[in-house]
């Protein structure tokens, strides 16, 4: 991969709206350039998609939960943790899966509306497959940093209120 195109994929995992414009401007290649690197990118899977980020604790009235979930399990001869990995992916709830190093094998990212609901997903369908040895559930209680993003920047220690004496 050459060094353009590498620059080309930080400057678009910060910001995905960027337009080749912009982007030809800073990489200082024309943006027909941009624009085909960006198409090849794309067919090499490579670039997998466009997200956006929300602070779902600003949306009126959006009730969500977010859990991390340590996942220990037997892996299978020959796929090893694959198999039981696109198990764990393929449920609806489950948002991101990752083979870990230490303890535990697999972290998994889950969201539902509920902590019964999450708590639900690990009791019924999670802790059940058969390679699953143990699960710990660590729910999110506030997000600070995702993906590079702050959330919440106005709450630095000098908007905090002070005690006075």
């Amino acid at each position: 991969m050459e060094q353009k195109e590498i620059e080309l994929l930080k400057l678009l995992e910060k910001n995905g709206r960027m337009d080749n414009e912009t982007i030809s401007k800073m990489l200082d290649v024309p943006p027909v350039e941009v624009d085909e690197m960006i198409k090849n990118l794309e067919e090499e899977h490579t670039i997998l998609g466009y997200s956006t980020l929300v602070d779902w604790s600003n949306v009126y009235e959006y009730e969500g939960v977010a859990a991390l979930i340590d996942v220990k399990v037997t892996p299978v001869r020959g796929v090893g943790f694959d198999k039981i990995a696109s198990r764990i992916y393929r449920f609806p709830e489950v948002k991101a899966v990752y083979l870990m190093s230490g303890a535990y094998d697999l972290s998994v990212s889950v969201e539902g509306k509920t902590m019964m609901e999450v708590s639900r997903f690990v009791s019924d369908k999670l802790s059940t497959l058969d390679t699953v040895l143990s699960t710990t559930t660590h729910f999110i209680l506030k997000k600070y940093k995702h993906d590079g993003i702050i959330f919440d920047e106005g709450d630095d220690e000098d908007k905090r209120i002070m005690v006075t004496p």
